[in-house]
């Protein structure tokens, strides 16, 4: 239980990551730092409507569009931008094509990256610090 805590805190660290990052390359991507409780509430959001995403999405493509696995990560992650700049409660804003596409390209990029290096390198440093523990 633990585990997955720690697992589901390092991806929305790394969905966190993944906006600030778009923001700071892409002028369309403009994360609304005066509202900065409604961007901690747009990351908890973008995280969950993405982690509920992902597999109905990829159920969905596998069974009408097998083509479109490959890029069911950038999809879901499309998707959950939307729902969360529609939400009333500020924070984050797209303003143009750019700003969507490659924003949710770069936020997916770095999602998976962190979420799949993140936990390695804490967990492989909470597995050092035990095994020099029991020596």
């Amino acid at each position: 239980m633990i585990t997955f805590l720690f697992r589901a805190l390092m991806y929305v660290v790394s969905a966190g990551i993944g906006l600030i990052v778009a923001d700071a390359l892409l002028p369309g991507f403009q994360i609304q730092w005066d509202k900065w409780w409604g961007f901690v509430i747009c990351i908890l959001i973008f995280a969950i409507v993405q982690s509920v995403l992902a597999p109905l999405v990829g159920k969905l493509a596998d069974r009408y569009a097998p083509v479109l696995m490959g890029g069911i990560g950038i999809i879901s992650t499309l998707i959950a931008l939307v729902i969360v700049v529609l939400l009333p409660i500020g924070g984050l804003r797209i303003v143009d094509a750019t700003g969507w596409l490659l924003g949710a390209v770069i936020v997916w990029l770095i999602t998976a990256l962190g979420s799949v290096l993140l936990p390695l390198i804490f967990l492989k440093r909470d597995q050092e610090s035990r095994d020099s523990r029991r020596r």
